[in-house]
Parts: structure tokens; C-alpha cells; sequence
């Protein structure tokens, strides 16, 4: 579990890190809004089928070595974005590509992570697991943001704009190279044992599809509000600089990364989905109400708030499907719910960047709030019944 842990910081450190500097790059090459937001639009689509193709591999390939593969294709990656400036070819490297640009989980090392993380785990300690998993990752994402300030740095040294950002690019690929060196170090997984721990779905076939259904539109609406389009719009509405807004990412990262093991602590009392919902609401009512915000003091206070609350569903969520699906439906159903939720999240980021440039520079946000919302209720409505097993030994009065 260390060596997951280890290359989920050096990668999440190189999505935070790009997320920030993604908007400012594509400024500072000519482009606007609306190619900002195609561009993490192809390359969130690019996540969502080469997850799709993880989970059509199944149990024919080890999961090791496809981790492996994809830690070379994030060097390679990085290695693309400090050489390409055309819109055409930076859009295919997103696309086939790595790049992130939500800072989130949403991308080719996540089912395959979490499914060796849950082979590792006992159904006590597996909320515990991904708390942990997911504090690593927004620790290092917040670390990443923070870096990105470092561009201003370069560039008051006298290093020029462009070659400032190209060396964070080249840092991105360095982390790739780190993650890689990580998996390498993990066990092989022998055909066999592929074949005991991956099945397609069977009986939980039903409640994986209703679950991929709701994150779907989760995603959707996260998709409106990726890190480099709210970095866009802090940019253009209070002129925020690069070390600024990277500071202030630093700031959210830190708050999600310290409201995981809370999560974790929340759902052994009240259960994971309520932990999921009652958390999720509050977050987007701060993110509509940032929109309305007289000022960047208040704008950024209810956005850090948003930041404290908003990522207490992750490893609940990861947590839940890990448990309500049979243990060989494991790594089918981390891809039947990783697919939708990439392919839903890849078309928010278009729409966005379009409204944005349309002038509405609010609106995006406020509507991913009040989907974001509706989609709580309905995941409180739909699954409130089924529980993960350490919640029925609760509810009988076998574990405290």
C-alpha cells in the first residue's frame, strides 16, 4: 500500500501543479476560455477511455504493469506540453495524454489503485484505507498548486514566461518518471490470481448501474467547474496572479486533504452515504454563494469553506462501491463507475469554457451547485437502504 500511496502524491502533486498553470499557459499562448475548456474537455475524454480500456482488459493484464504503462504515458505527457504551443497538437497529447485538469481522481490510476488497495484492506479498515489514499493525493495536489506559484518566480529571475511554464511541464514529466519507479516496486499479480480477483459484473450488475447513473451526474456537474476554469475565473474577476491563486489552492488542498480522515471518522457513526450527502450539500451552497460574493474576501472564504466539505464524499464513495459489490466484481465495477463519471465529466469543461466566453462567467458554477445538490438527494433516496457490511454488523449490534 506505501508504494500506491507514494506515486498517488507524485501524481496528484503533477495535477495540482497543472490544473493551476493549464489556464495561465493557454493565456499566456493567445488562447481563451473557450479553448481552455475544450482542451480539458478532450483530455478528461481521453481519461474516460482509457479507463473503458482497463476495464475491457479485466483480468487479462496485470494490473502493474498497466500502471506501469500509464506512469511512462504521464512523462510522456509532460515531456508534449513543454514542446507543443498549436491548439491541434496540444489537444491530441491531452487527449492520449495525462493531463488533468481537475486535480481530481478522475483518470486511468484510479480504478486500478483502488482495486489493489481493497484487495489490502478488511472491511473495517477499507473507509480508513481510502481516507488515507485520498489524504495523500490532496495533500500533494495542494503542494502542486502551491508550486505552480513558482512560474512567477522563474520569470522574476529573468526567465522567460513561456520557458517558465515549459520547466513546470518538465516537472510533470519527472513526476511520471517517479510514479513509474513506484510501480515497478510493486508485486506481480499471476494470471490466476487475475483471474479469482477480476469477474465482470454478475449480481451486483443492478446497483453498480443505478450508482454510475447517479455519479454520472456528479460529474457532470464537477465538469463545469474543473480547478483551471475556477483558476480562469478568479483570474479574470478579481485579477488574482498565478502565486496568488496557487496559494490559494494550496489552502483548499490542505482543507480537503485534512476533511478525509474526518470523512472517515463521520461514516463509522452516521454511515456512508449520509456521510456523502450531508456533507455534499453544504459545499455546493458555498460554491453558489461565492458567485454572488460583493468581494474576493468573501469570494475566497466560501470557497475554502466549499474546499473543506467537498471532498469528504471520495473515499466514502470509493468506499461504498468497494462494499456493495462482491469481491471479483471489484475491478468491474470500479470501471463501470470510473467510465460514466470521466465521460459525463468531460463535457462539462466545453459548455463552461463556451458560457464563460459568452460572458457568464458565474453561471457555469452556479449551475453545477444546483445539479450537484439534486444529485445528493437522489443518491439519499435511491441508496439510503442498502448498507455496506460494517454498517449491518452495526445495525445488529455486532461491531461499535
Amino acid at each position: 500500500m506505501r508504494r500506491i500511496l507514494w506515486a498517488r502524491g507524485f501524481r496528484d502533486f503533477g495535477d495540482g501543479l497543472v490544473a493551476v498553470l493549464l489556464p495561465a499557459w493557454f493565456l499566456a499562448l493567445g488562447y481563451g476560455a473557450a479553448e481552455i475548456g475544450a482542451v480539458s474537455t478532450v483530455a478528461l475524454l481521453g481519461s474516460a477511455l482509457m479507463t473503458l480500456g482497463v476495464g475491457l482488459l479485466g483480468a487479462r493484464a496485470d494490473p502493474r504493469v498497466l500502471l506501469l504503462v500509464a506512469a511512462g504515458l504521464m512523462t510522456a505527457t509532460g515531456l508534449g506540453f513543454v514542446f507543443a504551443t498549436g491548439l491541434g497538437l496540444l489537444m491530441v497529447i491531452a487527449l492520449v495524454g495525462t493531463i488533468n485538469p481537475s486535480a481530481g481522481s478522475v483518470s486511468i490510476f484510479a480504478p486500478l489503485e483502488q482495486t489493489m488497495l481493497t484487495r489490502a484492506a478488511r472491511d473495517g479498515t477499507r473507509t480508513a484505507v481510502f481516507a488515507r489514499y485520498s489524504f495523500v493525493g490532496s495533500f500533494a495536489a495542494a503542494g502542486g498548486a502551491l508550486a505552480a506559484g513558482g512560474a512567477d518566480g522563474l520569470k522574476a529571475l529573468g526567465l522567460g514566461e513561456l520557458a517558465a511554464f515549459r520547466s513546470a511541464f518538465l516537472l510533470y514529466a519527472v513526476l511520471g518518471l517517479a510514479c513509474w519507479l513506484a510501480y515497478r516496486a510493486l508485486p506481480r499479480l499471476a494470471p490466476e490470481a487475475r483471474q479469482a480477483a477480476h469477474a465482470p459484473l454478475g449480481p451486483s450488475r443492478a446497483i453498480v448501474l443505478r450508482l454510475a447513473a447517479l455519479f454520472s451526474v456528479d460529474s457532470f456537474a464537477g465538469g463545469l467547474a474543473v480547478q483551471a476554469l475556477l483558476a480562469l475565473w478568479l483570474f479574470e474577476r478579481f485579477d488574482l496572479s498565478l502565486a496568488q491563486a496557487g496559494l490559494f489552492f494550496f489552502w483548499t488542498g490542505v482543507l480537503s486533504a485534512f476533511s478525509f480522515p474526518v470523512a472517515a471518522w463521520l461514516a463509522g457513526r452516521i454511515g456512508l452515504i449520509n456521510t456523502m450527502v450531508f456533507t455534499h450539500i453544504p459545499s455546493s451552497l458555498c460554491l453558489i454563494a461565492a458567485m454572488f460574493a460583493p468581494g474576493v474576501e468573501w469570494a475566497l472564504g466560501l470557497l475554502l469553506l466549499r474546499a473543506a466539505l467537498s471532498q469528504m464524499d471520495v473515499p466514502t464513495r470509493t468506499s461504498y462501491v468497494m462494499a456493495v459489490v462482491t469481491p471479483p466484481e471489484r475491478t468491474a465495477a470500479a470501471s463501470f463507475t470510473a467510465v460514466p463519471r470521466s465521460l459525463a465529466a468531460a463535457v462539462g469543461p466545453a459548455i463552461a469554457g463556451a458560457i464563460f466566453a459568452a460572458g457568464w462567467q458565474a453561471t457555469p458554477f452556479i449551475i453545477c451547485g444546483v445539479l450537484k445538490i439534486a444529485y445528493d438527494f437522489a443518491l439519499l433516496w435511491a441508496f439510503r437502504h442498502i448498507r455496506p457490511p460494517e454498517e449491518q454488523a452495526r445495525a445488529a449490534g455486532g461491531v461499535r
